[in-house]
Order: structure tokens, then C-alpha cells, then sequence
């Protein structure tokens, strides 16, 4: 089984950010996991922070639902008291001890203190951690998603020079460093 990362409702609303981070777990190289109250976050907030209607932000995260359905962590709601993180993210926590993430990807890492996830052995990294984990450990599959990513847009065509400056703003040191590699 690969390994499991639970990814905060902030992960999940920057969509170039989402559409390498689902690349990824499409070639198995981690296991994601969320919760139906990220979910809806994230449903809630597209619409917000992008020029995507409620209905395709429904869409997405429909579609979300059925390609991983094996990502959804149920039955957390009892342990949400006993976390000592952040009060506003205490569903977040509880849901990632109850699915068995080794590690919780959040761009709101202050909000899970150490205290409070250490005694469920799980790790608080940013998405460019994450992401630049993801390039270490598996470089040719996170290059070919890259890619592959960018030659499903076609509206406007897109590629992966292109495509990096974008990603940038969200996850910057991977970008660098997958510039890097593409210049060798």
C-alpha cells in the first residue's frame, strides 16, 4: 500500500497545486486521504479564490470522490475533542490519526504544532515539502505527471516552462528544483 498523506482543505483549492498532487497519487506514489468536511471545503472555496462556477467546483470534487475513493477517512468526528492543535483544525488532525496518515500536508503548519502530532507519530510538512519529497523519492514518475499534466491543457496549450512560473507561487522550492532537472 502506498504511503498515506492526508491533505488539509488548503492543498486542495490552488488548482495547479491539486492537479499535481492527484497526478501523483494517480501513479501510486503516495496514498491520498481527506475528509467529506475538507471536501466541502474545498468545494466552498474554489469558487471564491478562481474563476471556477459552483458547478464545476461540484464537479471537481465529485470527481475527486469517485477516482480516489479510498481516500475518504470516516468516522474521526469522536476523536476531534482529545486534539490539542489548533481549535479551527482540530477535524483535521482527528481525521488524519483516524485514516493512518504517516504525514499531514497544510500551507497552515503553525496550526499543527508538534505537541499535538507526535503522540499520533504523524508528520506536518508544507506542500512544497511534500512535493519536494515526491521528487526525491520517485523522480521519473513526478517529471512524466508534470508533463502529462501539461499536455492534457490544451485551452490555452501549455507547457512545462510555462506551466512552472504558475505552480511557483504555491509550492516555489520544488519548482526550482524540477527546473533543475529539466536543465541537466
Amino acid at each position: 500500500m502506498s504511503f498515506p498523506a492526508y491533505l488539509d482543505s488548503c492543498c486542495l483549492v490552488p488548482i495547479n497545486l491539486t492537479d499535481v498532487l492527484l497526478r501523483l497519487a494517480e501513479a501510486q506514489t503516495y496514498r491520498p486521504l481527506w475528509s467529506e468536511r475538507v471536501l466541502d471545503e474545498v468545494e466552498r472555496n474554489l469558487p471564491l479564490v478562481s474563476s471556477m462556477t459552483s458547478a464545476k467546483a461540484h464537479r471537481r470534487v465529485r470527481m475527486m470522490r469517485t477516482q480516489f475513493r479510498d481516500a475518504l477517512v470516516t468516522d474521526y468526528e469522536s476523536l476531534i475533542p482529545s486534539m490539542t492543535n489548533d481549535h479551527k483544525d482540530r477535524h483535521v488532525l482527528a481525521a488524519a490519526v483516524r485514516g493512518g496518515a504517516a504525514v499531514l500536508v497544510t500551507a497552515n503548519t503553525k496550526d499543527f504544532p508538534y505537541e499535538a502530532t507526535e503522540p499520533y507519530d504523524i508528520g506536518v510538512v508544507t506542500p512544497d515539502e511534500f512535493l519536494l519529497d515526491q521528487l526525491d523519492l520517485y523522480p521519473e514518475q513526478t517529471l512524466r505527471c508534470l508533463s502529462e499534466l501539461v499536455a492534457d491543457r490544451r485551452h490555452p496549450p501549455e507547457d512545462l516552462f510555462s506551466f512552472l512560473p504558475k505552480l511557483a507561487k504555491t509550492v516555489p522550492e520544488f519548482c526550482v528544483s524540477v527546473r533543475s532537472l529539466l536543465d541537466e
